[in-house]
């Protein structure tokens, strides 16, 4: 009688152990290969972890799997770490890391038959690289690209040229015959990378791999990269657990990128995962940003942690050492090509028209005339925040979420952004009647109808979720901005990063102060990363760029950091401050989340976690009482949550794994959902 032990995605922390199948007796080779096996009422695709040669169940209880999948080679050893490390650390069910990782080709109880890709013939020459600046190959000459790990945290102004360095690592892997791997935080930045990527390695195999693509095109790109066909593999978040045989290089870009970290299912942050897993098998990775995260700042630079702990009199964990080596490229790639000055609009001071103030309607006029492109930044999409009556104060609030509807003038709809709820704009005021209800703030919908009235003549393009709901809608509109069928770019966080637009010069930023005194402590690092990245859109070519920032702070110590583009005294600022509140990077922290139709059902929830007696038995974590979320009703649940937090990583897991089955082990109401999050990013 033989046995397989079986990895399943079910939300329970064990394996499944079955019979094998008469006449399909596994090998110790079949470890690590997908197998079909009857669960409940149906069949599911599982992995086999182990062929124990006894069972924990009796013999006759156990049902017999059904078929051993062998279209593939078994998944390798490290990746099994690297799952069994997201398992541990981030306190998720084995099999629903392991499963989770796979296409959902891979995953189907009856896939179908996927078509091999027609192969190109003659494939073109390989684009020339670029001359090397002498900071460009000060920083290749910096990293070694051999057996042994090795962290680096590239910091490249914007427009330096670390797409390039990227280039000519990837190069050297290759000609060492090893595989590498560049992680990009988003979608919207592969198209014009991947197009980079193969014209410099047009002979590569090179795939890609994120969520627009077909669930037949992520298996076959899945495949190729499992197989060793593709040597190089560019992709989102998801793609760092992708099985690589001959993995040398991985490299994340934009690594400060909260789109790295999974906001459902297993909450994970790829960066750090891509981290382990370079450490792991040995090989060198490589953080590259204009503004890196604070955390990875600290890692990079532990003289500069040691004094903000000495300052705050606080006891993190010591850093003696360097985790990661900082390298920079602090001027940019192309000559003449200077880092656009900012200047600041004080609006306390000047008279806004439809939310613009006069200098920056002037510059915008003056880059018509040049026939140059000009980029209005606003981080907020639809036409207006809020519509309100003005007889009674009546406000357009879902009904399901604590959120006001957003106004969407283009499709005469009000929407709600966190839970897509949606209704057609009323006629009047539904509580007095009052036909006057207005719309209230602005959004990129308004102000690109404002900028199209006021300069008729512009071609003004609007890049935002809207606009770009896909992946060929996105490609579109990059099209129409290099083919200069675009004179003002109106747009969100989309345009603030990753992107070459030659005839770009100016940049005009307009409601950012509402994110400077927010209530979350990481609002001033991200405000501070966008706005940054943002103003890098500008003078990338030779021409020489601009940036206006309408604000009614601009003596803000962040925006007088910004002005200088002096983003290491921003970081050791920011990280001074963090040591005295105790805050990341200067301690570690799980945040447990419930939610149900009633708010004292998900409060009871938590308070019943933070009442588990062993608590006590582990005083270097501080476990606070449960509150309400800020956005404390989304989609009808009631919303809270509690946090757990340490000056120690090991003590604060050390208190995860036992409180996460304290906590699994309680009765509930069927209504109530729940999740443990480590390191959360959201607040």
């Amino acid at each position: 009688m033989a046995f397989l032990r079986v990895a399943l995605d079910v939300p329970l922390p064990r394996l499944f152990d079955y019979l094998a199948a008469e006449g399909d007796l596994p090998v110790r080779e079949d470890i690590g290969r997908r197998v079909r096996v009857p669960f409940g009422t149906r069949s599911r695709i599982g992995i086999i972890v182990d062929l124990p040669e006894v069972s924990e169940v009796a013999g006759e209880h156990l049902r017999p799997a059904e078929e051993i999948l062998r279209d593939l080679p078994s998944l390798p050893a490290d990746w099994f770490r690297l799952t069994e490390f997201c398992a541990a650390y981030y306190q998720a069910p084995l099999g629903e890391v392991m499963l989770s990782t796979l296409p959902k080709g891979l995953r189907r109880v009856d896939p179908p038959q996927a078509r091999t890709p027609k192969r190109r013939t003659k494939p073109p020459p390989a684009e020339t690289p670029p001359e090397l600046t002498a900071g460009q190959r000060a920083v290749l000459d910096a990293i070694t690209v051999a057996d042994g790990f090795a962290a680096y945290l590239l910091h490249g102004v914007t427009g330096s040229g670390k797409t390039e360095v990227y280039l000519r690592l990837i190069e050297r892997a290759l000609v060492a015959g090893r595989q590498a791997l560049l992680l990009v935080p988003e979608i919207n930045l592969t198209p014009q990378l991947e197009a980079r990527v193969a014209a410099r390695f047009p002979e590569a195999g090179l795939v890609s791999l994120h969520s627009e693509l077909s669930e037949a095109a992520r298996t076959r790109a899945f495949r190729a990269a499992f197989l060793g066909e593709a040597r190089i593999v560019l992709g989102t978040r998801l793609s760092v657990f992708t099985p690589l045989p001959e993995l040398g290089l991985i490299i994340v870009d934009e690594e400060h990128d909260a789109s790295f970290k999974q906001q459902d299912g297993l909450r994970y942050s790829a960066r750090d995962v891509a981290v382990f897993r370079a450490h792991e098998r040995r090989v060198p990775i490589v953080l590259g940003s204009a503004t890196p995260s604070l955390e990875s700042w600290a890692n990079a630079n532990p003289e500069l942690s040691a004094r903000a702990l000495g300052s705050a009199g606080a006891s993190g964990e010591a850093r003696a050492a360097s985790r990661y080596t900082l390298l920079s490229l602090p001027a940019r790639a192309i000559a003449g090509a200077e880092l656009p000055p900012l200047r600041y609009i004080d609006t306390r001071r000047e008279k806004l028209q439809d939310g613009m103030s006069a200098e920056l309607l002037a510059a915008l006029a003056r880059r018509l005339e040049r026939k140059e492109q000009s980029l209005v930044f606003l981080n907020r999409r639809g036409y207006a925040p809020v519509l309100t009556c003005t007889a009674c104060g009546w406000v357009a609030r879902c009904t399901r979420c604590t959120a006001n509807l957003v106004l969407h003038l283009a499709d005469r709809r009000l929407r709600c952004h966190h839970c897509g709820f949606e209704q057609r704009i009323p006629r009047a005021c539904p509580t007095c009647g009052n036909q006057d209800i207005l719309p209230f703030g602005r959004g990129t919908q308004r102000i690109e109808e404002v900028l199209a009235a006021r300069f008729p003549e512009a071609r003004v393009v609007r890049v935002d979720r809207d606009s770009a709901k896909s992946r060929r809608q996105w490609e579109t509109l990059l099209e129409r901005i290099h083919g200069g069928d675009a004179d003002i770019l109106v747009g969100t966080q989309m345009l603030a990063k990753g992107h070459d637009f030659p005839r770009l010069t100016l940049v005009g930023v307009i409601g950012a102060d509402s994110a400077l005194f927010a209530a979350d402590w990481r609002a001033p690092e991200r405000l501070f990363a966008q706005l940054l990245q943002v103003s890098g859109r500008a003078g990338r070519a030779g021409l020489p760029g601009e940036v206006l920032i309408q604000t009614e702070n601009p003596e803000h110590p962040l925006y007088q950091a910004l002005a200088r583009h002096d983003y290491p005294a921003f970081a050791a600022q920011q990280l001074a401050e963090r040591a005295q509140a105790g805050f990341p990077p200067y301690s570690y922290q799980a945040m447990l989340r419930a939610e149900a139709p009633e708010m004292d059902e998900s409060i009871a929830f938590l308070a019943a976690a933070r009442a588990w007696p062993g608590i006590a038995e582990h005083p270097a974590v501080a476990c606070y009482d449960p509150v309400p979320m800020r956005l404390a009703r989304r989609a009808n649940h009631e919303r809270a949550q509690l946090l757990a937090e340490s000056p120690s990583r090991r003590a604060l897991q050390a208190f995860l794994t036992p409180w996460r089955e304290f906590i699994a082990a309680q009765k509930h109401s069927s209504r109530l959902r729940w999740h443990l999050e480590v390191d959360p990013l959201e607040f």
